[in-house]
């Protein structure tokens, strides 16, 4: 389905990250996004036992929208709750029903229940993506109660379709995420989530074999628990560095981060590689740090390479940090204090000639941040001569 021109007045997604980043008002609602690896694993079954609880305390609670895809389960806890109408869109000589923000805002509830964060609406809506439509509801003062999977947050996406070869068409900005005051991860384990699928608890028969096959394999499913893990992890790392912080306690890292140098070798991947393997065992945030120092911005070829880096950093799921730095280790002690990072990883270059004696990047990184962990990445093994 292509989108149709934007129409005039109709906020954009720009527009409306503008106003994330713009000072919030006093009376904006909160969001609580429940997070799950992959479809099916409880979301909006969580979120509607949620709203139970809530109306049965007295809250007042109105699904915005909530998608059950025929799971009797699921569909069972929207009895008792009240639901907005959908609005009816013509596309294309197909009436398709979309939330209905503005009725939201209209019947102003204490609490709303959205699904799926990252839809995008039907062309000719009032808004092109659900989640500017949450931001107008909680613009409003009424608190949302969302959920989405992993692979949608932008940031992870890349790294979703590097790993899985599955492309991601429906994002949802960092910003929008973050912006939540609750994050709650709904897991499950791959082997659980398939036996859901198998017995017909997730999709129709005819469709789970299928989706069995192809997407919900047990390899697929690990990498995405993965990614959901460790953003979540990520979220709970910030606001607990941000608590003592807060405090004016002066700690070592509280929480394990990980951190690799890009630079424009070809060996700085070996290093990348690891990095993400590292972070991934401690369930741990990791960040690819690349410095650009006077010699690479004179060079047009080395900048390219670094570039390269980037974006392989990219793929592998890293927060990039770009930076300039005359001296390369005092940058990189200076990104080291202010990300509280715990582990560098490093690719191993051995003193030759005349830089004998002469102190390491990882000694002096060593020396610049006490505790800190420096894993130094040597050379692959030489291939061996095949025996005759």
């Amino acid at each position: 389905m292509t989108a149709e021109p934007i129409e005039q007045g109709r906020p954009t997604g720009d527009q409306m990250l503008a106003r994330l980043a713009a000072d919030r008002k006093p009376d904006r609602a909160r969001m609580r996004i429940y997070m799950g690896m992959a479809p099916g694993v409880g979301k909006t079954y969580k979120m509607l036992e949620e709203a139970h609880r809530r109306h049965d305390r007295g809250t007042d609670v109105v699904v915005g929208f909530v998608e059950t895809y025929g799971r009797r389960h699921t569909a069972a806890l929207l009895d008792g709750l009240e639901a907005v109408p959908r609005h009816r869109v013509e596309y294309r000589g197909v009436a398709v029903e979309e939330m209905d923000a503005d009725a939201i805002i209209a019947r102003h509830p204490a609490v709303a229940l959205v699904d799926e964060l990252a839809h995008t609406n039907v062309p000719g809506s009032v808004r092109e993506k659900r989640w500017q439509d949450v931001e107008a509801i909680r613009d409003a003062g009424i608190e949302v109660v969302s959920t989405c999977n992993v692979q949608h947050v932008a940031s992870v996406a890349d790294a979703v379709e590097t790993i899985l070869g599955v492309p991601v068409h429906e994002r949802i900005p960092d910003e929008v995420v973050r912006s939540a005051d609750e994050i709650e991860l709904v897991d499950m384990s791959p082997h659980a989530l398939r036996q859901r699928m198998r017995h017909g608890n997730v999709y129709p028969p005819e469709r789970a074999a299928i989706a069995l096959e192809r997407f919900f394999t047990d390899s697929n499913l690990m990498a995405l628990r993965d990614l959901a893990l460790r953003f979540v992890a990520g979220r709970v790392d910030q606001e607990l560095e941000g608590a003592v912080a807060s405090q004016g306690i002066a700690l070592p890292p509280v929480t394990e981060r990980v951190m690799a140098i890009v630079d424009e070798s070809t060996g700085c991947r070996r290093a990348l590689r690891r990095a993400s393997s590292l972070a991934s065992t401690l369930h741990a945030t990791w960040m690819a740090v690349a410095v650009e120092t006077p010699a690479v911005q004179q060079s047009r070829d080395r900048r390219q390479n670094m570039q390269a880096n980037v974006d392989y950093a990219v793929d592998l799921g890293a927060e990039v940090v770009r930076g300039q730095a005359s001296d390369l280790a005092r940058g990189l002690a200076e990104v080291i204090a202010e990300h509280r990072v715990s582990h560098v990883v490093l690719v191993h270059e051995p003193h030759r000639g005349i830089g004998l004696g002469r102190a390491s990047l990882a000694d002096r990184l060593l020396e610049a941040a006490p505790g800190l962990e420096v894993h130094l990445i040597g050379e692959p093994p030489a291939p061996q001569a095949r025996q005759r």
